[in-house]
């Protein structure tokens, strides 16, 4: 155990800040997973938090190994892995069972998966890569910009159909990335006014062809309760409800962990709306600090890539970087009305599976790319960086 804490490299505070959301989701699964348990497991409110426990044990085991990879293979990674990932998104479209009207889970050797996080995460490696490659070239429209956003359309449009929030959420990462990546704003601009008008066109056809976008009704729907809450029904805004309620009562120091009522209304306290709970039982206080804990994780990423010696690191860290924090505002914005409900998860904190392992790894390729670009400042020393002979000056 001493010699794999001492084999532990990259930067510190990452993983400390991951450390504190894992105990966060820990207390918080286990409380507001009781009505699940008596549902599912005949009331063994146990059971939930030792699969919790086990899922971020093994997470921390991906996230070790994979910081453990120097980062530019996940550049060649990346291609392949891609192509594998859009390969599982259309068999899940095809094959995976229809729950709520869309097919988002399926299983490979009796574990679950939702496809379009692991195409979210190719995707960001793909792009980092298309990136860094074209350097010289992203000013150009034909030869630069298309050869960049083709395969971000193409991952995008296939997720909408069964889950918009996410491809939305991609989307924005990815603009934000080419920005950085030095893509012509205009050509940005040009991107944001066509998604603008995909995106109504889109919303006329659900109307027109439920058929061809079965989850559209539920996507007007919420939109239409989220600016119009006050008229809505009852059982429209019944989730947002009982979130107000859960956060209302916790008050500034909360009621103490366990102690949450509003668990046995709020739909999904556990997943979804499981940063309700934690205000709730921790109060503003609790939840305060949850807020602090991603900015944090934001930050050091930001540092991570400006310490970044090679363009391929850097957009790599920031992309996935910037869309957990975002995934995780997104998450809080719902469970306070900040914005509709997407149904969303809190990263690291939310019960789940695969998404804790894919998060993990994501985290382990930051810690990848900090660890391989710290650099000894000692007098005329050379280091390699990205294949290439740097020297450190005096």
């Amino acid at each position: 155990m001493t010699a794999t804490f001492k084999n532990i490299r990259g930067d510190k505070v990452i993983w400390v800040v991951v450390a504190l959301l894992s105990i966060v989701s820990l207390l918080a699964v286990y409380s507001s997973s009781g009505m699940l348990a008596f549902r599912r497991q005949g009331g063994n409110t146990e059971y939930y938090l030792y699969k919790q426990f086990f899922l971020l044990l093994f997470g921390f085991g991906l996230m070790y190994i994979t910081h453990l990879i120097k980062y530019t293979y996940f550049s060649r990674i990346s291609q392949i892995g891609l192509v594998i990932a859009i390969g599982l998104l259309i068999y899940t479209m095809i094959h995976a069972e229809n729950i709520n009207n869309s097919r988002r889970w399926d299983e490979i050797f009796g574990i679950s998966y939702q496809s379009s996080d692991i195409v979210k995460l190719f995707l960001i490696m793909y792009l980092a890569r298309a990136l860094s490659k074209k350097q010289d070239k992203v000013q150009n429209f034909k030869s630069g910009f298309l050869p960049v956003l083709l395969p971000v359309i193409l991952a995008c449009a296939l997720i909408l159909r069964d889950n918009f929030s996410t491809a939305a959420i991609l989307f924005v990462t990815c603009l934000i990335l080419m920005f950085i990546g030095r893509i012509k704003i205009l050509y940005i601009l040009s991107v944001i006014g066509l998604g603008i008008v995909a995106v109504v066109l889109i919303f006329v056809l659900a109307k027109t062809f439920p058929d061809v976008f079965p989850r559209g009704d539920t996507w007007i729907h919420r939109i239409e309760t989220f600016f119009n809450g006050e008229k809505a029904s009852k059982d429209a805004v019944y989730q947002v409800t009982q979130s107000k309620i859960a956060i209302a009562s916790g008050g500034l120091l909360g009621k103490s962990p366990g102690k949450s009522t509003q668990k046995n209304f709020l739909p999904h306290p556990e997943s979804d709306f499981i940063y309700a709970i934690i205000i709730e039982e921790y109060g503003i206080a609790g939840g305060g600090f949850v807020v602090l804990l991603y900015c944090i994780l934001f930050f050091r990423v930001v540092r991570i890539t400006m310490k970044c010696q090679g363009s391929f690191g850097a957009f790599l860290t920031i992309g996935i970087g910037f869309s957990l924090v975002f995934q995780a505002l997104i998450n809080m914005a719902v469970t306070v009305n900040l914005f509709p409900v997407t149904g969303q998860t809190l990263p690291l904190i939310s019960m789940g599976g695969t998404s804790i392992w894919l998060t993990s790894i994501a985290i382990g390729i930051i810690l990848s790319v900090s660890r391989h670009t710290e650099i000894e400042t000692q007098d005329g020393t050379e280091v390699e960086i990205l294949g290439e002979r740097h020297a450190v000056p005096a």
